[in-house]
């Protein structure tokens, strides 16, 4: 029988081990993965510019915060999708009445079947964005709306926050997890609710100048130094066969 500390080290051995998978380490320079944008109003888009890296194949845009809709949502929509991209919306969860928001953000959104979802839990203080309860009541809303759940969208603060109230919760455990971290890489991940990430946020303004952008671990043609980007946890055609992940 292995012994306490023995068996804390092979543990914590087995964490650093998983932490420092591929999907952990710079997936970004894998050619093969397959790449999103989660824009907002205040972002630019060249499209016929963003449209030479064949890498990005979707788009999340912010459809909703709180209780006021994005004003560049509907006609980006109509142009991505013309475009054959793939597209997401995401709510940007602030306090007050879940339901309502959800309601809302669904009502906005109108969504498709090839939609994907998500709601953005910010941060960990609850007086400015939406509490982890309220975050279940929405999520529940959407679930009972449209027969689905939304991504989860968390820092590692948020991701390990959830983790420590709700452990392997069957709610949360059953969204996948919208990733925000802006490093080369991550050998902290806090495992339990969610394995690992679907999509990974990397890059933004948090990481990026206007100054170098030389510097920043991605630059996306077409958009400015302040485009959030993600990167799949897997390849483009399984992201594409994937999408919108109701399954």
């Amino acid at each position: 029988m292995l012994g306490t500390t023995t068996f804390l080290a092979v543990l914590l051995s087995c964490s650093a081990a998983f932490a420092q998978s591929p999907e952990f380490n710079e997936p970004w320079k894998n050619p093969n993965a397959a790449l999103a944008i989660d824009p907002f109003e205040g972002n630019n888009i060249e499209w016929d510019k963003l449209a030479s890296d064949k890498r990005v194949v979707a788009i999340i845009h912010r459809a909703t915060i709180g209780d006021r809709a994005d004003r560049k949502y509907a006609e980006r929509k109509i142009e991505a999708k013309k475009r054959g991209y793939k597209w997401g919306a995401y709510h940007y969860g602030k306090p007050g009445d879940p339901i309502k928001q959800a309601d809302f953000f669904l009502e906005t959104v109108k969504p498709e079947k090839d939609d994907l979802l998500a709601l953005d839990l910010e941060s960990t203080d609850f007086d400015k964005h939406m509490s982890f309860e309220d975050a279940r009541v929405f999520i529940n809303r959407v679930k009972e709306k449209t027969g689905r759940y939304p991504f989860v969208y968390a820092n590692n603060l948020v991701a390990k926050a959830i983790l420590e109230q709700f452990g392997a919760d069957d709610l949360f455990a059953r969204t996948h997890l919208w990733y925000a971290r802006f490093k080369r890489s991550v050998t902290d991940f806090p495992v339990g609710t969610w394995k690992t990430y679907t999509l990974w946020q990397f890059s933004s303004e948090m990481n990026c100048a206007p100054a170098d952008r030389a510097a920043c671990l991605y630059s996306v043609p077409g958009t400015d130094y302040d485009m959030d980007i993600d990167v799949y946890n897997g390849a483009i055609e399984e992201l594409r066969s994937r999408w919108p992940f109701d399954k």
